[in-house]
């Protein structure tokens, strides 16, 4: 009871941090009420979607226990709200603070449904498959951001910077490894936490995986 319980909190933080997300995304965007709710939901279960799809379970757990769904929305609508009553959100010297937000509920999101994302492949028999099980938790950490920003008509952010997967990878692993060794709350919080920890550290400091091309001013 106690593993359930933690995992509901962890899966509702996550929900709310990307649904928050993805509303910051639309609202940037200019969408639309609809629109804005589209992405923010899409951001915060979509990841867990596309995971329940590749395990077989069908229809996807967001149709059969609506609760994140119904969190992820009430969450929108009210950024939604706030920034449609407070119109300086939006102004230029406001894009500092949006992007740092944004980062924090990216960080937090990624965190928590990474190490969500493996407990279900552990819960679904699929423990001893180290490398599905990875594969599963950083999809769940990972799939909704996709979605949100090719919706967004953008390049997924995890191919482009800020070391977004790698993150969610590393806390992968390190979660599969904790389970044989540590109790599951003490492997979820730690997992948590350092996905969490790596994801800001890089924005921080720029961490990127490096490119094929240079920028012009070192080529020069």
């Amino acid at each position: 009871m106690q593993n359930i319980s933690i995992f509901f909190i962890i899966e509702m933080i996550g929900t709310v941090a990307f649904a928050s997300s993805g509303a910051m995304v639309a609202i940037k965007k200019e969408l639309d009420l609809l629109g804005v709710v589209v992405l923010g939901v899409t951001t915060a279960v979509g990841g867990g979607m596309l995971r329940d799809i590749i395990l077989g379970n069908v229809p996807p757990a967001l149709f059969m226990n609506p609760v994140y769904v119904i969190a992820g929305f009430l969450t929108v609508l009210v950024l939604f709200t706030v920034v449609r009553l407070n119109q300086k959100i939006l102004e230029s010297r406001s894009i500092e603070m949006y992007e740092r937000v944004m980062n924090i509920f990216d960080a937090v999101g990624l965190g928590a449904f990474t190490v969500t994302g493996i407990n279900t492949a552990v819960m679904a028999g699929y423990g001893d498959y180290r490398f599905l099980a990875v594969f599963l938790g950083v999809l769940t950490g990972v799939g909704g951001g996709v979605l949100r920003d090719i919706m967004a008509g953008e390049t997924p952010y995890i191919l482009r910077k800020h070391f977004y997967a790698c993150a969610s990878i590393i806390g992968a692993i390190v979660y599969t490894y904790l389970l044989e060794f540590a109790g599951g709350d003490f492997a979820v919080v730690v997992s948590a936490c350092l996905v969490v920890v790596i994801r800001l550290l890089a924005t921080r400091y720029c961490w990127n995986l490096p490119k094929a091309t240079r920028k012009s001013k070192e080529i020069g």
